[in-house]
């Protein structure tokens, strides 16, 4: 009898579904136990300056724009495998050099006013193929060409003939065979291709979009995503349920199952805890050692209901933490310099004394260890003053004399835990080497804006893998990614050309094991010529409302919102 309910429940939601269209009303049930309707809540540290796919490069950006936008692929992040999204599926050739995409039928835009009526149209090969050829552009606003441009035939010609408008025909190894098939066709065989394509900022958009906004696309995200943008100011972001998404559940519920998704900017982490102690968030992300005694409150306070019901949820990440030295600079240009540093900072120390054992040192290479990567074998940085003040001493700078004080730009709040580990990086570096440094506390824009001016020559960086693969980390030192324009990707400007050449032979690699040796050497290469100091990785800890129903947490730090749904205590 169970099941013959269930059946008939499924077939009753599909019915709806298909007979709903644009009336809400539809969607006012759900079967399953799952719940339509309601407000999702959250909070970001850093300002969302850009709402354009090929624009933005930070994890802030990419968890609202992931939520507009949608690529070819995606990764499945229970089992880190990739699966179709745009694409209904894919094949590869036996020599990893062409890839053919079926478009998915029935996936249809936003509505928008770059369409004709304001109402969405299907998306076609043809947009596919648009997306890919701006993401392989010279425009300015583009930041992430170096996904794309040095493994797709035609696209580094491509890119140097299109810095002020996309040149016709495109990219010439991305080609339409049909209105529902698109190839792709490589420079050199590359595994891993796949994985790339599944990048938040590869999702596809309309060339209608970027035709009638132009520069102020930015502000007009069009895509194909369970949520479009209601609201976009200096206080918050607020995004509205998609009512033609194409998705839907395992019971046949019609995704999303929220109304609304609002996103509001926190001024330190200590208010964003409030936020939800007073139940106006739902979710915080990455929550301090120092503040667990703050969030959870006292005994009388839970002994009396005070405390929000919410659930812990923790994972491992794959996150490096790590500070960036402008290695073509004057002061750092010199690598026995850069080990020094490297060398002077106990990492250990620091996570102990100052950070309450949050985190742990990264002490096997920059590339966090996963299932298709093994770092036990790098020997990364150990705790070394002695060397370090010798090292120095060689590069001219004994005892620290005639080394400029200069300014670590750290995007951190004050007091936050990253602020800390900076202010035990500055007192390690002058107790061990008499080097004085300041912290200059900014955001991200500000940061980037004094690494692309040449003034910052220090700064905190971090990155969580966009897809789980080395290359994800490794592509960060690979010279041919350095660019003049703003947002490039090896902002510090390492030139090795053992790196590169390991690194190209990676890419084009079909044996799985031999590729993971040209990943692992170029991991060496990193410590070995002190191209950046890492520093920490980390367990991602959230704290969930337990309203909040199907949030579930990952490596990658992604967050998808198409199925999470409320569902209050009755």
């Amino acid at each position: 009898m169970r099941y013959s309910i269930l059946y008939f429940s499924l077939f009753l939601s599909l019915f709806i579904s298909s007979c709903g269209g644009d009336d809400k009303k539809a969607d006012l049930t759900a079967i399953g136990g799952k719940v339509y309707g309601g407000e999702f809540r959250f909070m970001s540290s850093e300002k969302i300056e850009s709402l354009f796919t090929v624009a933005v490069s930070d994890i802030y950006s990419h968890r609202i724009v992931s939520q507009m936008f949608e690529p070819l692929l995606k990764i499945d992040v229970s089992t880190l495998k990739v699966t179709p999204c745009i694409a209904e599926s894919f094949t590869v050739s036996e020599d990893a050099r062409v890839f053919t995409f079926k478009i998915r039928k029935g996936v249809f835009f936003h509505d928008d006013e770059c369409f004709e009526g304001g109402k969405g149209r299907e998306l076609t090969a043809e947009d596919v193929k648009y997306s890919l050829d701006m993401a392989c552009s010279g425009l300015d606003v583009n930041k992430i060409s170096y996904l794309l441009v040095d493994k797709i035939k035609g696209a580094k010609e491509f890119e140097s003939k299109s810095k002020k408008s996309l040149i016709k025909g495109g990219v010439s190894g991305i080609k339409v065979i049909n209105s529902s098939t698109v190839e792709i066709v490589l420079q050199e065989p590359f595994v891993g291709f796949d994985k790339v394509l599944t990048h938040v900022s590869l999702s596809v958009f309309p060339k209608e979009s970027f035709e009638k906004y132009g520069k102020d696309i930015k502000n007009h995200p069009v895509g194909t995503g369970p949520f479009m943008l209601e609201t976009y100011d200096n206080d918050k972001i607020v995004l509205k349920k998609n009512v033609n998404y194409w998705r839907s559940d395992d019971f046949g519920n019609k995704l999303p199952f929220l109304d609304k998704v609002v996103m509001t900017y926190t001024k330190n982490k200590r208010s964003e805890l409030l936020a939800f102690r007073n139940q106006k968030i739902d979710v915080v992300l990455e929550i301090p050692v120092e503040d667990i005694e703050f969030v959870f409150g006292s005994l009388e306070e839970a002994q009396s209901g005070k405390n929000v019901k919410h659930k812990i949820e923790t994972t491992s990440s794959l996150r490096i933490a790590y500070m960036s030295f402008a290695c073509e600079s004057n002061e750092f240009k010199d690598e026995r310099v850069r080990r020094a540093f490297n060398l002077a900072v106990n990492r250990q120390g620091i996570i102990d004394d100052l950070l309450e054992g949050e985190g742990f040192p990264a002490n096997n290479g920059f590339v966090p260890n996963m299932e298709t990567y093994n770092n036990k074998n790098i020997k990364g940085f150990e705790f070394n003053p002695e060397l370090a003040r010798s090292l120095l001493a060689e590069a001219g700078y004994k005892n620290g004399a005639n080394f400029p004080a200069l300014e670590i730009y750290v995007n951190a709040k004050e007091g936050s835990s990253n602020h800390k580990l900076y202010k035990g990086i500055v007192a390690n570096l002058k107790a061990n080497l008499n080097i004085n440094l300041k912290i200059k506390l900014c955001n991200i824009k500000e940061r980037n804006s004094a690494i692309a001016s040449g003034k910052c020559k220090l700064w905190r960086a971090g990155w969580v893998a966009d897809y789980p693969d080395a290359e994800n980390f490794l592509c960060l030192f690979y010279s041919p990614n350095i660019s003049d324009k703003g947002g490039s990707i090896n902002d510090f400007r390492f030139r090795n050309i053992e790196f590169d050449d390991s690194f190209r032979k990676a890419l084009k690699e079909l044996n799985t094991e031999k590729r993971n040796e040209y990943l692992l050497k170029c991991d060496q290469l990193i410590i070995d010529h002190a191209a950046t100091m890492p520093l920490t990785t980390a367990d991602l800890i959230v704290m969930v409302n337990v309203r909040l129903k199907d949030f579930k947490t990952n490596c990658l730090e992604s967050m998808d919102f198409s199925s999470i749904y409320i569902k209050e205590k009755r």
